[in-house]
């Protein structure tokens, strides 16, 4: 190659840019801003699968940040196996095996070497053209056809084949003979184990075997697999299923039929929906979790597979089980995803189901009951927890809830659950940055402040409000006011609807008084977030107006040594210095200051953006 001697142009490509899609063997490119987003898929930890998205891959790997650049992107050849991980607030996914491989590094151009100024893309052909080529595979090629073809292939790093960087090799045709290279060929029509594709021997196969790749990528329909789910419907999915003695073995064989239907239904993948099972009894067991099966197919035979445990019906134990073990990130739950829980229930559960559907929701599990064949009058006085259902989820408008008639009508179920499971803009009890937090205002009532510009603080504590959802299992909201002196407005516990919040804000009157915002936050952690719940994400929100009298620094880190983040507002006379050491690190991130009360509305979505972007960086459960 020739020496650049002149800045190259490097091409742009957009985030949902997958590496398979572009046939240059190695090429920089400029990535544009955001693509750290969940919705752009990374397949693999350092050495990703050629179907990952090319930026998201580079935010993964930590070579870019959110805010995009230059990357090196180098092909290899493909993987035995791809393991997921999380990494710089990129959750990238397990595959199994995958046809090629591509690394990223920082977008600097090797000297002497010339990179492309415009990427070549693979092109996807008609079904009419690829059922043409499938039937002129089992034909002998005549006529210009049968010439052979040169390939440019690239040795993976590591191997030891061939010592030259490039080398041209010549493309027989199918059926040339193989024997030179040291494989026979297969029949024709023989299917592949990994990719399901006709098994004619290709010069591509033994360059991948011996460490090389092919600068010609394959079509994009041989290369990608059959299905990697439904990112319409991605969910983590648990079915808690009745195996109690009171079942009976015909109806537990259609609560399999049921289950097995619901995968039929769903597109199960890694880019969809996951889905495991637990049965309980008088104990619960999983069955298997998110990530044993990545497919419909395989996750109907393991239903097949599942025998009835026998004992009670304790769903209430299952459903802390559920809470505690299934939705863990080692048991295949991908952070990014809603964590929905199916519980069934033949008759009624024989223990109380609600504190532990409570603890399930408030870790930002999506709860759903069918109870099929619930109690007539005459048994309601066994069941041991009346309305059970209603008590277990978090909305009683019946989103959440299905009453099934007998066990023959069961299967009437089927459409309208994955419905609801999929609709993921309605899985209220689904963590996220506006309902999975305890919500601490701290604010400065010194004489400073005035009459007219505390009425406007506690109107900036409303508008924040507003933004969050507000019950006793969402987001919950407090308040204290402070001078030399604290004073607790209310606490966490003490309303749990926004409007209630909201009046509760307006009522609070103005102190007046100095201004000791160390003591303050003591009060706060002591007061306030000594009450939060344990699986809540604690914010404190202190607003002021001047330089305080006593201490900051030692109560500042009490708080964030206590997992507390903190927002610093400043207004007028407030001190910068002081609001960046009250703030969590980095301040940039936690601080703001504005000149004048009138002006705090701009901070409103400054802080609601920061909060959000905070939650979604971090891995969930």
């Amino acid at each position: 190659m020739i020496t650049a001697l002149k800045r190259q142009a490097v091409p742009q490509i957009s985030c949902d840019v997958r590496a398979g899609k572009i046939t240059n063997v190695e090429f920089i490119v400029k990535c544009p801003p955001g693509c750290q987003d969940p919705r752009y898929h990374v397949y693999g930890t350092d050495v990703y699968a050629s179907y990952s998205s090319v930026c998201g891959a580079a935010v993964h790997s930590g070579v870019l940040d959110n805010s995009g650049g230059k990357i090196l992107v180098r092909k290899v050849a493909g993987q035995s196996g791809y393991k997921g991980s999380y990494s710089n607030g990129v959750r990238s996914l397990s595959l199994p095996r995958w046809r090629e491989s591509f690394v990223v590094s920082e977008g600097k151009p090797q000297k002497g070497v010339t990179y492309p100024s415009s990427l070549t893309y693979s092109s996807s052909k008609s079904p009419a053209a690829k059922a043409g080529e499938t039937a002129r595979a089992d034909q002998s090629p005549s006529g210009p056809e049968t010439a052979a073809q040169p390939i440019t292939v690239t040795q993976v790093p590591g191997t030891t084949a061939v010592e030259a960087t490039h080398t041209t090799l010549p493309k027989p045709s199918p059926s040339a003979d193989s024997t030179a290279s040291g494989l026979q060929p297969q029949p024709a029509g023989q299917r592949s184990k990994d990719l399901g594709e006709p098994a004619l021997w290709k010069p591509e196969s033994v360059l991948l075997d011996a460490g090389f790749v092919p600068k010609e990528e394959l079509s994009t329909q041989s290369l990608e697999p059959a299905s990697h789910g439904d990112p319409s419907c991605k969910v983590d999915l648990s079915f808690l299923i009745d195996g109690s003695s009171s079942i009976g073995k015909r109806r537990f064989r259609i609560q399999k039929q049921f289950l097995t239907d619901i995968a039929q239904t769903l597109d199960i993948g890694p880019a969809g929906p996951l889905m495991g099972v637990v049965q309980y009894g008088d104990n619960p067991a999983t069955q298997f979790n998110l990530k044993t099966h990545m497919n419909s197919q395989d996750v109907k035979a393991a239903i097949e597979k599942i025998s009835q445990r026998g004992g009670l019906s304790n769903a209430g134990r299952a459903i802390s089980f559920v809470t505690k073990n299934f939705f863990s990130k080692f048991n295949g739950n991908r952070g990014g995803a809603p964590n929905v829980a199916v519980v069934m229930v033949d008759g009624w559960p024989t223990d109380k189901v609600e504190e532990a559907s409570r603890f399930a929701r408030e870790s930002g599990i999506n709860i759903f009951f069918i109870t099929i064949e619930g109690a007539s009058e005459n048994e309601k006085q066994y069941v041991l927890e009346p309305n059970f259902a209603n008590k277990a989820v978090c909305r009683t408008n019946g989103f959440y809830s299905l009453t099934v008639q007998n066990w023959f009508s069961l299967h009437k179920t089927v459409q309208p659950l994955v419905k609801r499971v999929c609709d993921t803009d309605r899985l209220a009890c689904s963590k996220t940055c506006l309902n999975s937090a305890d919500i601490g205002f701290v604010i400065d009532g010194s004489s400073s402040v005035g009459t007219s510009n505390f009425r406007t603080v506690l109107q900036f504590v409303a508008n924040l409000s507003r933004e969050f959802e507000i019950s006793d299992t969402d987001t919950r909201i407090g308040a204290m006011q402070y001078t030399y002196e604290q004073r607790l407005e209310f606490g966490f516990n003490e309303y749990s609807t926004k409007s209630d919040v909201l009046s509760a804000i307006k009522r609070v009157g103005y102190w007046s008084g100095g201004t000791s915002t160390g003591a303050a936050i003591n009060y706060a952690l002591e007061q306030l977030f000594k009450k939060s719940k344990p699986n809540k994400r604690k914010l404190m929100i202190l607003i002021t107006d001047g330089r305080s009298y006593d201490d900051i620094r030692i109560p500042a880190m009490l708080a964030h040594h206590k997992g507390v983040i903190t927002y610093a507002i400043g207004v007028a006379w407030a001190a910068q210095d002081e609001l960046d050491i009250i703030a969590t690190h980095p301040a940039r991130d936690h601080a703001f200051f504005v000149d004048e009360f009138d002006n705090l509305y701009k901070v409103v979505p400054k802080v609601i953006q920061n909060i959000c972007t905070e939650f979604n960086s971090q891995p969930r459960n």
